[in-house]
């Protein structure tokens, strides 16, 4: 039996995948900001003689002390963790900043999933085969990272967000390889494909309408689900390695220079030093 911590887990991709590892008899940790879909995973789980499997921690993930809090948790009650599986995104039309002073995108899309990884680094080490997860957008060439505005102060857009979210979270991989590439835990960025649940957010009008007509087109959540289980069963050997809808991407595209993931890995932990000092 592995255990598998899933963000976002109560809705889309997150959702499916952890209804998916419960039926096959895995212990699968939820985390997730709806008390109600929690409890319905739960629910569920019983209902399918499954509820000694199901955890469901309550925690916003927006917060980096909720993320040091979910981390302490599981550490303390797992003494491994096989696969952890980064799905937890919101996207925000207007620009929104958390109680601890940061833009809401760059804090649930990257700064989480930073904390989480290296966070619970330890507890992967100590499984049989562990692997990251990160369901992002790997190799979009359209998110520049904005160096001196990572939080977007100055000219936000929502797409703008998302896609700095996206290569941020490709630099995130490259860093983690360098940092923990010695070790068996092996970091996999993969876009599965749009499902028709996926994309949650506060949108305007215009995009409301686009993220609808998206969605009319996408595919059907279960079919994003056997490629994560895929990489759960057998991660690939290579200590880092991106995929989309399917197709391996290369990893010498400027999306993954080491420059600049090595550049952001400093800023993020300086960030977070300023953060923990207040």
């Amino acid at each position: 039996m592995k255990t598998i911590v899933v963000t976002g887990g109560t809705s889309g991709i997150g959702e499916a995948l952890a209804h998916t590892h419960i039926r096959r008899g895995d212990r699968v940790v939820v985390v997730g900001r709806d008390e109600a879909k929690g409890k319905a995973f739960l629910d569920a789980a019983e209902r399918a003689d499954a509820g000694g499997r199901a955890v469901f921690v309550h925690a916003d993930l927006s917060l980096v002390s909720e993320n040091r809090r979910v981390i302490a948790e599981i550490t303390e009650r797992f003494a491994a963790v096989d696969a952890l599986v980064l799905c937890a995104r919101f996207y925000r039309s207007h620009r929104a900043v958390t109680p601890e002073g940061f833009e809401h995108n760059f804090a649930l899309y990257y700064l989480s999933r930073y904390l989480l990884g290296h966070g619970l680094a330890d507890r992967l080490e100590k499984a049989g085969d562990p692997v990251i997860v990160n369901i992002a957008g790997p190799g979009v060439g359209a998110g520049d990272v904005h160096w001196d505005d990572l939080g977007l102060e100055h000219g936000y857009d929502g797409w703008t967000a998302m896609f700095q979210g996206g290569r941020l979270n490709d630099l995130l991989g490259v860093s983690f390889a360098a940092r923990h590439g010695d070790g068996r835990t092996r970091y996999v960025l993969l876009f599965p494909g749009g499902t028709r649940t996926g994309f949650a957010g506060e949108f305007d009008a215009p995009t409301a309408a686009h993220v609808a007509a998206m969605k009319g087109n996408a595919q059907p959540v279960e079919m994003a689900i056997p490629p994560i289980t895929a990489i759960i069963d057998a991660p690939p050997e290579e200590p880092l390695s991106a995929f989309a809808e399917g197709r391996r991407i290369d990893l010498r595209s400027p999306s993954f220079d080491a420059d600049d993931a090595a550049r952001l890995d400093a800023l993020t932990r300086d960030l977070l030093r300023r953060d923990q000092s207040r």
